[in-house]
């Protein structure tokens, strides 16, 4: 299994940025990392190593980005406008560097964005924001509003509320949606959310489906047994909807 190292200065974001590539042809993967996760993580959990059939054959290959988390939305010491601004200057990393690099290397047209926890929450997003993009989106064991507060997970933006804030959480900008073609688009994708019956977060999914379903946008909300939020529960997922 063909796998790549690449490190480089990110203008968008102002620091070296990492990602792993894994496979050398097929439906391209931009694959989030967990909460506070890193570009190595699903490497190391062995979600990678599931998947090596479909990568060898060249079904998928896998761009496991890195992220900031912990200068946006767990950066505690900022105020929160400043959180929402990293995230935005992170998605454009994302679509000013690393997809054009994906693009230069694979030319295949089918862009696949996935994640866990709150990688789910990041592939979701831009997925949703971006649609014309992607063909497909799963997000697995995913939180859709960062505002709302649940059990232990608190609202990452401590009260703040703008319109960055808004068109960034899919729970609120995607009900208002009215354009024709923008829900068009989004229908056109394969949306997949996967999700455990114990899961924190189950009520964020049921919101987003239920949001979905409203506007008639074709989707799978999908419930596992339990919480099904750990690593062990991800292998398996990504070998039925990647």
């Amino acid at each position: 299994m063909k796998r790549e190292y690449h490190k480089w200065y990110s203008p968008n974001l102002e620091k070296e940025m990492e990602l792993l590539i894994f496979g050398h042809a097929g439906a391209k993967v931009l694959f989030f990392p967990p909460r506070m996760g890193r570009f190595f993580d699903y490497e190391n959990w062995k979600i990678i190593s599931v998947l090596e059939s479909k990568i060898k054959n060249g079904d998928l290959q896998l761009f496991c980005v890195d992220s900031v988390d912990l200068e946006s939305f767990y950066n505690s010491f900022k105020h929160p406008g400043y959180r929402i601004y990293r995230h935005i200057q992170y998605e454009k990393y994302v679509l000013t560097e690393v997809l054009p690099l994906a693009n230069l290397i694979n030319p295949n047209q089918n862009i696949i964005s996935a994640g866990c926890s709150l990688g789910a929450y990041h592939a979701v997003n831009v997925a949703m924001r971006h649609p014309h993009l992607f063909c497909k989106v799963v997000g697995m064991s995913g939180r859709y509003d960062l505002t709302k507060s649940k059990g232990y997970f608190e609202d990452l933006l401590s009260g703040y509320h703008n319109d960055f804030v808004y068109f960034n959480m899919p729970n609120q900008f995607l009900k208002n949606i009215e354009d024709p073609n923008l829900i068009h688009q989004l229908d056109q994708m394969d949306i997949i959310l996967a999700v455990g019956k114990e899961d924190p977060f189950l009520d964020s999914n049921y919101q987003l489906s239920s949001i979905l379903n409203e506007k008639g946008i074709c989707h799978q909300l999908i419930e596992w047994d339990g919480e099904a939020h750990q690593a062990c529960h991800w292998r398996r997922m990504v070998q039925l909807y990647l």
